[in-house]
């Protein structure tokens, strides 16, 4: 690759390394979230983690759609200056709501980011380094998670949880400062906005996301949780009708007739269900379970980048040589063996759960880079933007996702399982620090509880990772281009 293209892609990984590491990271400061003076219920806890999560995944692919119109370079450096004010909100907030008008400014900024990362990408290299490029983009964003956690654990060392935010401001300049200077200006896409498309498919993915992580406070049958999922059915079948009206859609349904772009679509969302449903627990578990400081636990998820490293040269080859449906199904089959282990490897010594972590990393190194120059080859060039919008929003809604199904399976796991006197207070909480608050001497009963409804949640996700996954082999199977 020429000198310039080199500091494109790395410029662009960079700004990836952030906006994907900021929703690791959050899950490395849960434990002193819990115990901080704002004092978050389970649920809001959740709402914490996932705001900007939310956000990001909705808004993502009118992220990409506004730099294909108004020029990617311009709106990425707009999202990294908007995520850095978001994250200086969260860094002063002196109450829950504040913390999360942050979170959702950051979320902001992050989906303008992420989309227009591939864009830049796509105009800044030749058509001849392209899938490469968009290779290695693929597999530094598999590693983001990884270097997240171990990120966001280092400026945690330092005791409060709000370095973690004032931490993000001077690297979205640092990121800005590399755009700047390593990419040009590309090409604009004069395309109308679809706002009615735009608001549909928010309110739905908000209404989905809203009653997972309401379910577990409210109960799952509550007039509100049962509400919100059929909002979210209602809203998302308006949505379908009226992109399929106007005549620029913000992503058009009849593209998913193409059973590759929609075994690519679900793979990435399935594959980032997994990856974070395990970050969300991963610190806790090291911290809780294991007695690992912050940046211990930060260090502990490590073992899983080493697959993606070591792979990351030779795998876009083999992928070229077994086929799509191969690699993807033996990506599948690691990702959800990895989950499965890790749930019986709690109870199990370190050297176990590392071991586990590696088998799951190995999924991830086969699966990302696979799904990623699928996806982006399954729209033009001159819908790079909303082509990154798409892969950026099915990772992040499975991002989002995989916190809030196996965050709120953890908490109910948790709640069944604490000491029969904590089981009888009304209400029966639903954290260990709100645990630990009613009952002090009770570290290690509490502690346990929580490794084991962990357990189960990452079972529940093992499986479900299973089932999609031979859906996304099947509907690849139907499809065998050259990756």
């Amino acid at each position: 690759m020429r000198r310039r293209e080199t500091l494109a892609l790395i410029a662009v990984c960079l700004c990836t390394l952030l906006v994907v590491g900021f929703v690791a990271s959050m899950n490395v400061a849960q434990p002193m979230l819990a115990a901080s003076s704002l004092h978050p219920s389970s649920a809001e806890l959740l709402w914490i983690v996932d705001a900007y999560v939310i956000v990001f995944a909705c808004l993502v692919i009118p992220g990409g759609a506004v730099g294909d119109r108004f020029g990617r370079k311009g709106t990425l450096l707009t999202g990294l200056l908007v995520l850095a004010l978001g994250a200086a909100t969260s860094a002063l907030a002196p109450t829950v709501a504040i913390m999360l008008v942050g979170r959702t400014v950051s979320g902001l900024g992050a989906a303008l980011v992420l989309p227009n990362c591939v864009g830049v990408l796509v105009h800044a290299t030749r058509e001849a380094q392209r899938l490469r490029a968009l290779g290695t983009w693929g597999i530094v964003s598999g590693l983001a998670g990884a270097l997240g956690n171990l990120g966001g654990a280092a400026l945690l060392s330092s005791g409060s949880w709000r370095t973690l935010f004032a931490g993000i401001v001077p690297l979205a300049a640092l990121c800005a400062a590399g755009i700047m200077l390593a990419t040009k200006a590309s090409p604009r896409t004069f395309r109308r906005f679809d706002p009615a498309g735009t608001v549909l498919i928010v309110a739905a993915s908000v209404a989905l996301l809203g009653g997972i992580i309401e379910g577990p406070e409210r109960g799952w049958g509550s007039p509100v949780v049962l509400g919100a999922f059929v909002l979210a059915v209602l809203l998302w079948c308006a949505w379908v009708l009226v992109e399929l009206r106007v005549t620029h859609p913000l992503l058009d349904p009849r593209l998913f007739r193409s059973p590759l772009l929609s075994s690519a679509s679900l793979g990435m969302l399935v594959t980032w269900f997994g990856s974070f449903g395990l970050f969300y627990l991963n610190s806790s578990l090291l911290q809780y379970g294991r007695g690992f400081t912050v940046i211990e636990a930060g260090l502990g998820t490590l073992p899983l980048a080493i697959p993606i490293l070591v792979g990351s040269r030779f795998l876009p080859v083999l992928a070229v040589r077994i086929g799509v449906p191969v690699t993807l199904g033996a990506g599948f089959l690691f990702i959800s063996g990895g989950l499965l282990g890790l749930s019986f490897a709690v109870h199990q010594s370190f050297l176990a759960y590392a071991l586990w972590l590696v088998v799951l990393g190995i999924g991830f190194a086969l699966a990302l880079p696979t799904l990623t120059t699928v996806l982006t080859s399954g729209l033009p060039a001159a819908q790079a933007g909303v082509a990154g919008g798409l892969q950026s929003a099915t990772r992040e809604l499975g991002s989002a996702l995989g916190i809030a199904v196996i965050g709120t399976i953890t908490v109910a796991g948790f709640a069944g399982h604490l000491p029969a006197a904590l089981q009888a207070h009304d209400p029966v909480p639903r954290t260990v620090a709100a645990a630990l608050d009613l009952d002090p001497t009770g570290y290690g009963a509490i502690t346990q509880a929580f490794v084991t409804g962990s357990g189960t949640a990452l079972q529940v996700g093992a499986g479900i990772t299973l089932l999609a996954g031979i859906i996304v082999v099947g509907l690849a199977g139907r499809h065998r281009p050259q990756v």
